[in-house]
C-alpha cells in the first residue's frame, strides 16, 4: 500500500542505483513503501541460532553461528602447479550441528583475517555437498560484534530480522535497505477507520511498521503482524464490497418462469426427482432472478454434483420470461459436450421452431470458433432474431458480430479459464446488465470463496445424484513396485472385458519440438524428475503396442483439429474405443457414464484439485469408478504425500484446503491473471479465516453508510495501491 509521497519515492534515489536494479528485478520493490511492505519471513534470536542440522539441499540459507575453527591449506592445481593454491576451511558451529565453510584463491586473505575462533557471524550462501559433508562455498557473511557502530545499530533489538532474499541480494543487505527507510514509515497513511482499530486494539500502521522491521520482543511482532493482516484483509474486503454495491445499483430485467411453461414443460419431463440441494440452489437462483438488479452468484459443486441441470433450469426459466440466455465453456470440446446433453436432456423441449417441436420449445444453437460458414450464419440470424432461446459456446461468443435479441443470463462454466475482460464483452451485449451465473467444480475453502470471489453470492452443491457410484482410488508407486503398473494394465483389460472404458491420462503430448525447458528438471526430489513427463503420443503407441494389444486404443489432446476432437469423443462416447488416451482436455465436463476406470501417469506432475477433476470422469454410471495414480515418486517425497492424500478422501473442500496449504496462497487476487506483486504479504486464507469473515462484515457496514469512503483518505489511497489497474479491472469485470 504505497501511501503517500515519502512513501512512493523512488528506491534509486534513496538507495543507489545498482540496489535499487536488483530489488526492482529480482524482488519487484520499486518505491520506499513497497520496501517497507516487504516484510521479514522470520526472526533470528542472538542466543538461539538456526539449527544447522536442518539445513535443505540447494537452497540458499542465511544461519547465524559461532566459528570454531579456521584452517589455511596450500595445495597444487592447474593454476597455481607449485602448491601456491590456498584453501580456506571454517567450520562454523550453533549447537545443533556443524558446517563448513570454504574459501579460494584470493578470496582467502579476508575471512581469514576476520573469521577467527570464537567469531560470531551471519553467513549466507547455497548449501552444497562435498565429501557427504554438508558445506558453503564463498559464503557472503557479516560479523556480528558491537564495536563498529554501524553494526550495533544495525543489528540493535535482541531480534535479527530475516527478509526474503535472492542470491543477488542477501537478507542483511535487504535489512540494511529497510534501516535506511524505515523513518518514512513515520508518514504511512492510515487505511482503518480508527473506531475500527480502537475497537479491536490494534497498533497504528506507522507503530506496526516499526514493530515488524525492528522489534523488541517476540510481542512487538505479534501486535504488528495481527495489525497488518487486518490492514490486507479489510482492504481487500473493502474493495469487494464496493462492487457489490454498485452492482446493487445496476438496473436489470426481472426474470421469472412462467408457471405453465417451458421450465414446467422440462420438470414434467425428467425421469428422476432433483437432490435437495438442487432444489435449494435452484430456488436461491430463481429468487436472485425475480429481482430488478443483476443477480451474481457463484455457483459450486463437486465434480457430478449435477451443476448443469441447475443453470439449465435457470436459463429455461429466462427464456420462460422472454429472454435469451448464454453459456460460455472453456473449450470447443466442453461446448460441444454441454450443447448435445443440454438438448439430450430437453429432447423436443429444444427444437423451437422445427416439426415435432412443442408449444413452449425454443432453439439450443452451438456457436464456436471453428464452425463452418453457413451454420454460423445461421447461429448468429437465430441469436439477434431471438428465434434461439439458449445459446453454448466458447468465446466465440464474445466477438463483436454476435447480436442478441434480449440477453438475460449468462453462465460461465469454470470461470477459472476465463480472462476477465471475456465475460465483461459478454455481459455488455444486454439491453441491460445480465444476470451472471458462475460455476465452478474445483470445491473453493470458505475463506477463499470470500477472498476471491468475494463480490458474487455463492450456492454450494455439495451431494451427489442418486445412482452416482463411488469411485476408489489407489497411488501405485511405478518405481518401488513395477509389478503394480504390471498390474494396472491388467485391471485396464478386465473392465474392458466387462464392457466397460478407460482413460489413461498423461501430463504432455508428445509432438513438441525438443524444448530445453520440457526436460529441465523441476525439483531435486528424485530421479523420476530428471525424466521429461510421459506423453500421449508415445504412451499410445506403447499401449497398443503392448499391455493394451488387441483393444482400441485412440488419443484426445488440445492441438488436434476440432472436428477430429470431437469425433474421437463421439467414438468414446458411442462405446465404439475401449481406452481414450488423453492430456487434461478430458479434466471438465467429459460425461461418459461407460468410463469406470482412470490412470494417470507422472500423476505427481499434476496439482491435488486438478487430479481431483480428473477422477471425477469415472464412476458416472451404475458401475464403480477407479482411479489409479501412477507415480516414480520416492515413498517419503512431498509429491507422493500429495497423491496419498487424493487417494484418501473424494471430499473436494477437504482437498482444496490440503492444495492451498501446500501451495502457500501465492496471490488470491492472481485469480485477476494479474502480473502485479501478491497483495497478500500476512494473510494466510486459511489460518485467517476468523480475520477474513469479521473483516468482510465491517466493509460491507462502512460502504452501505459511505459508499464513498468520504471521510478515510488513508483507505481510498490504500484501495488505490491495492487495485493497480489490472486488479481494478478485474474487480469491475468480475
Amino acid at each position: 500500500m504505497d501511501l503517500v509521497p515519502a512513501l512512493e519515492e523512488p528506491l534509486k534515489k534513496v538507495l543507489g542505483p545498482a540496489t535499487a536494479k536488483v530489488m526492482a528485478e529480482h524482488l519487484g520493490l520499486h518505491t520506499v513503501g513497497d520496501l517497507l511492505h516487504h516484510y521479514p519471513r522470520r526472526y533470528e534470536e542472538r542466543g538461539q541460532l538456526t539449527h544447522l542440522a536442518d539445513l535443505p539441499m540447494d537452497e540458499h540459507v542465511t544461519v547465524v553461528a559461532q566459528v570454531a575453527d579456521a584452517r589455511l591449506h596450500s595445495f597444487a592445481s592447474a593454476k597455481a602447479p607449485r602448491g601456491k593454491g590456498q584453501r580456506l576451511e571454517v567450520t562454523i558451529t550453533d549447537g545443533s550441528g556443524r558446517l563448513q565453510l570454504v574459501f579460494f584463491g584470493a578470496g582467502v586473505h579476508k575471512p581469514h583475517k576476520e573469521l577467527l575462533p570464537g567469531t560470531r557471524a551471519m553467513f549466507a550462501g547455497k548449501v552444497s555437498v562435498f565429501n557427504r559433508r554438508l558445506q558453503l562455498a564463498h559464503p557472503a557473511y557479516e560479523l556480528l560484534k558491537g564495536d563498529a557502530e554501524e553494526a550495533v545499530d544495525t543489528w540493535a533489538g535482541a531480534l535479527i530480522p530475516m527478509y526474503p532474499a535472492t542470491a543477488k541480494l542477501e537478507s542483511w543487505k535487504v535489512g540494511k535497505a529497510v534501516q535506511t527507510v524505515l523513518p518514512s514509515a513515520q508518514e504511512a497513511l492510515d487505511p482503518l477507520p480508527d473506531s475500527l482499530r480502537e475497537g479491536r486494539g490494534l497498533v497504528s500502521l506507522p507503530e506496526a511498521l516499526l514493530k515488524i522491521h525492528r522489534p523488541h520482543t517476540k510481542a512487538d511482532i505479534a501486535a504488528a503482524r495481527d495489525r497488518l493482516k487486518w490492514d490486507e484483509a479489510f482492504v481487500l474486503q473493502v474493495a469487494l464490497a464496493r462492487r457489490r454495491y454498485a452492482d446493487a445499483q445496476l438496473p436489470a430485467v426481472p426474470r421469472s418462469a412462467a408457471p405453465d411453461g417451458l421450465l414446467a414443460a422440462f420438470d414434467d419431463r425428467l425421469p428422476f426427482t432433483l437432490t435437495e440441494g438442487q432444489q435449494k440452489v435452484s430456488r436461491e437462483i430463481f429468487d436472485d432472478l425475480a429481482t430488478d438488479h443483476p443477480m451474481h452468484r457463484l455457483l459450486q459443486g463437486e465434480v457430478g454434483s449435477g451443476k448443469t441441470m441447475v443453470a439449465l433450469r435457470a436459463m429455461l426459466a429466462v427464456v420462460d420470461a422472454g429472454g435469451q440466455a448464454a453459456m460460455l465453456a472453456p473449450t470447443e470440446v466442453l461446448a460441444q459436450q454441454h450443447h448435445r446433453s443440454v438438448t439430450e436432456m430437453m429432447g423436443e423441449l429444444a427444437e423451437g421452431g422445427m416439426l415435432g417441436g412443442t408449444e413452449h420449445a425454443t432453439k439450443v444453437v452451438l456457436l464456436t470458433g471453428s464452425m463452418g460458414a453457413a451454420a454460423r450464419r445461421q447461429a448468429l440470424l437465430d441469436l439477434v432474431t431471438g428465434e434461439a432461446g439458449i445459446v453454448i459456446g466458447t468465446h466465440a461468443l464474445i466477438e463483436d458480430k454476435v447480436q442478441f435479441h434480449d440477453l438475460g443470463l449468462v453462465v460461465v462454466d469454470e470461470q477459472h479459464r476465463f480472462g476477465v475482460e471475456q465475460r465483461d464483452a459478454l455481459r455488455g451485449k444486454g439491453k441491460q446488465p445480465p444476470h451472471l451465473l458462475v460455476m465452478t467444480a474445483t470445491p473453493i475453502p470458505r475463506t477463499v470463496a470470500m477472498t476471491v470471489f468475494g463480490d458474487l453470492d455463492t450456492s454450494v452443491l455439495d451431494q451427489l445424484p442418486a445412482g452416482r457410484s463411488p469411485i476408489a482410488s489407489h497411488v501405485v508407486p511405478a518405481s518401488d513396485k513395477p509389478h503394480f503398473l504390471a498390474r494396472t494394465w491388467e485391471r485396464v483389460r478386465e473392465e474392458v472385458s466387462q464392457g466397460h472404458q478407460a482413460y489413461v491420462v498423461c501430463p504432455r503430448i508428445g509432438d513438441e519440438e525438443d524444448d530445453p525447458r520440457a526436460a529441465k528438471k523441476k525439483s531435486p526430489e528424485d530421479d523420476a524428475e530428471k525424466r521429461p513427463p510421459l506423453a500421449v503420443l508415445d504412451m499410445a503407441a506403447q499401449l497398443a503396442g503392448g499391455p493394451l494389444q488387441g483393444l482400441k486404443v485412440e488419443v484426445l489432446h488440445g492441438r488436434m483439429q476440432p472436428d477430429d476432437k470431437d469425433a474421437v469423443m463421439r467414438r468414446f462416447a458411442a462405446g465404439e474405443t475401449d481406452v481414450l488416451v488423453a492430456t487434461t482436455v478430458i479434466e471438465v465436463g467429459v460425461n461418459v457414464p461407460n468410463a469406470t476406470v482412470m490412470v494417470i501417469l507422472d500423476a505427481d506432475r499434476f496439482g491435488v484439485s486438478q487430479l481431483h477433476q480428473l477422477r471425477g470422469r469415472v464412476g458416472r454410471g451404475s458401475a464403480p469408478g477407479l482411479c489409479l495414480l501412477v507415480s516414480e515418486m520416492p515413498e517419503a517425497s512431498p509429491a507422493r504425500q500429495r497423491l496419498n492424500a487424493v487417494a484418501a478422501t473424494l471430499d473436494g473442500f477437504e482437498l482444496s484446503r490440503i492444495d492451498l496449504e501446500q501451495r502457500r496462497e501465492g496471490d488470491v487476487l492472481g485469480q485477476a491473471q494479474s502480473g502485479a506483486r501478491t497483495s497478500l504479504r500476512v494473510l494466510a486464507v486459511i489460518e485467517d479465516e476468523e480475520i477474513i469473515a469479521e473483516a468482510r462484515e465491517e466493509a460491507a457496514a462502512l460502504v452501505a453508510a459511505d459508499p464513498d469512503l468520504t471521510g478515510l483518505p488513508g483507505l481510498r489511497t490504500a484501495l488505490d495501491a491495492l487495485l493497480d489497474e489490472e486488479r481494478e479491472q478485474y474487480l469491475e469485470k468480475g
